[in-house]
Parts: C-alpha cells; sequence; structure tokens
C-alpha cells in the first residue's frame, strides 16, 4: 500500500481507502462488514470514511465495532456531517448547534475520543460561513477532531473558506470530498486547480462510478442479482446503465488487460494519476472487493496506458 499526504497537512493517507455509504448498517451484513474493515487493515488502508447519515448512524455504529481493538493511532478515521438527522429544525445543516451536537453523537457511536477527519458533507447557504469555521476550529482545539474539511464544495467555495480562515487564523479545511472517476469528471474544470492553489487533498468517491467500471454491467437489462443496481442504489448510476456508456467501458476492459490488471485497478489508478487525489474510496460488500481494489495502489502503469483508458471513456463521460 502506499501513502500520500492529505493536502498541505502532515498525515497520509492509503491511496485506496474504504468506505461505507450505502453498505455498511445497511445492505451488507455486519459480520461481512467487519471482514472487510481488518483485510483492508491486513493490506494497509488506513483511511476509513463514513457519516452520521449513513443508515442513520447504524454505518459508525458497524464501523465502530469494526476497529474496536484495533491500537487508534494506527487508522485514520473520517465522518461527515450536514443532512438530516432528526425532523426538528435544527436537525441539518452546518450551524454550530447542529455541528457541535452531531460530532459527539459520531464519537459515540464510533466509540473513540477524537475524529482524524470531519468533514461538512455539503455546503450550507443559510448558515454564515464564520459560524461554521468557528466551530470547527474550536472542535479541533479541543481535540475532538484533529483535522476538518469539506465534500462536494466548488471552488469558490473552497477559495472562500480558506480566505476566511486564514484572515481569522482558524484551522482551515484540508480536504475536499468529491465525486470522482473516468465517467464523471466535472472537478478537472475548476475543483482540482483549486485544490492546488489551495494546499487542498482530495479523498473522492465513487471512482468506479457506482461499480460500473467494474466491468459487472454488460447491458441496461442484464443487472447481476444483489449489486447494487439492482437495489437502491440504481437512482444514483442511472445515466451510466446506458448501450453507448457499457459499450465504452467493454472497450475500456481491454484496455486493462493488456495492462495485465483489471477494470477495476485501471480506474482507481486514471484518478489516483492526479496529485491532488490522496486517496480513491471504494466500497466492498466482501473481500475479494477489498482485495482487487487496494491492489490499485501499487500499480506502476505507463502513462499512455492511462491515457487510452481515458480517451475510450471520455465521448461518454460528464465533464
Amino acid at each position: 500500500m502506499r501513502y500520500r499526504r492529505l493536502g498541505n497537512s502532515g498525515v497520509q493517507v492509503s491511496a485506496v481507502s474504504l468506505g461505507s455509504w450505502l453498505t455498511y448498517g445497511g445492505t451488507v451484513a455486519e459480520d461481512i462488514a467487519m471482514a472487510c474493515v481488518r483485510r483492508a487493515l491486513e493490506l494497509g488502508i488506513n483511511f476509513f470514511d463514513t457519516a452520521n447519515v449513513y443508515a442513520r448512524g447504524r454505518a459508525e455504529q458497524v464501523l465502530g465495532r469494526a476497529l474496536a481493538g484495533v491500537r487508534r493511532d494506527d487508522y485514520v478515521l473520517a465522518s461527515k456531517v450536514y443532512f438530516p438527522m432528526g425532523e426538528g429544525p435544527n436537525d441539518s445543516g452546518l450551524s454550530r448547534k447542529h455541528v457541535w451536537e452531531q460530532v459527539h453523537h459520531s464519537l459515540r457511536r464510533l466509540g473513540v475520543d477524537y475524529l482524524d477527519l470531519y468533514q461538512c458533507h455539503r455546503f450550507d447557504v443559510d448558515i454564515p460561513l464564520a459560524e461554521t469555521c468557528r466551530v470547527m476550529d474550536d472542535l479541533v482545539r479541543q481535540g475532538k477532531i484533529v483535522y476538518w474539511g469539506t465534500s462536494e464544495w466548488s471552488a469558490d467555495q473552497l477559495r472562500d473558506v480558506v480566505a476566511l480562515c486564514r484572515a481569522e487564523h482558524w484551522a482551515p479545511p484540508i480536504s475536499n470530498q468529491p465525486q470522482y472517476s473516468a465517467l464523471q469528471r466535472r472537478i478537472e474544470r475548476s475543483v482540482l486547480p483549486a485544490s492546488t492553489e489551495l494546499g487542498i487533498g482530495n479523498v473522492v468517491w465513487s471512482p468506479l462510478a457506482q461499480g460500473v467500471l467494474t466491468g459487472k454491467y454488460q447491458t441496461p437489462d442484464d443487472v447481476p442479482e444483489g449489486s447494487r443496481a439492482a437495489g437502491r442504489g440504481r437512482q444514483f448510476m442511472a445515466s451510466w446503465l446506458t448501450p453507448e456508456t457499457l459499450a465504452a467501458v467493454a472497450r475500456a476492459r481491454h484496455v486493462a488487460e493488456e495492462a495485465g490488471c483489471t477494470l477495476s485497478q485501471l480506474a482507481l489508478a486514471w484518478c489516483l494519476r492526479q496529485p491532488d487525489v490522496a486517496s480513491v474510496i471504494v466500497g466492498a460488500t466482501r473481500i475479494s472487493h477489498v482485495d482487487d481494489n487496494a491492489a490499485a495502489a501499487d500499480l506502476d502503469l505507463e502513462p499512455d496506458v492511462l491515457e487510452r483508458f481515458g480517451r475510450v471513456l471520455e465521448a461518454v463521460a460528464t465533464c
């Protein structure tokens, strides 16, 4: 496993990390989830990402139990806050009250004293940015979190938050968590250049396009039983389950075969070619997924292989 610094911070995270969206605490049995986490640790994965809203707290609980007994210094634990956790007027968003209360709920569910990375799951247009920045700085100073970051914030929002934190001498965010894959390239236009400018690292989600870039889907109607497309996850991947996209994915598989790796590994390596991508967050519903994905971190591929892979999928990608 290879490790990368997260932005301008000193912390190093595994190039491949394990997430828990749509899996742990929900569709994946707890014993399988715990086995996947243990295997990830064996393979050198040290970055684990979750959120309070995933399965309404159950994902944090499962991940916490899976990490129980592991030396706390040996992993980097991240969670998020923003989405509704109740029906009350203060049960969502990035107000000081909601952030303050939710970080303590997350710590209890995860069974830890601090989070390594606490992320604003989305930008909150209804709360003054200074209020959010100040509570994050307070949490850093109190040792409840080590660093804080953002998720799906635009380039302008990243510039604004870093400028404000620097002006007020508050701890600035060190990371952003955007969606990124060979089929979803929007961050290349402005978010990645802003990240370089600001010293922000990216831990990207859905690098396999919800599993489409594993090659498991042959046609829009040929959906394996138990796959994400067979359940509620299909709503997040419908735009990729088209004949044109799946045909391009099939051609991309040939590039991977010629390079001597799996399609999944090549798709992850393609994301990691970006210096501002610190880690690719993958999901896993079985140990074999962890094994296959973790191997992507150690691939040494020629630049022309990555370029060919990108070109094959460029016509069907969102740019």
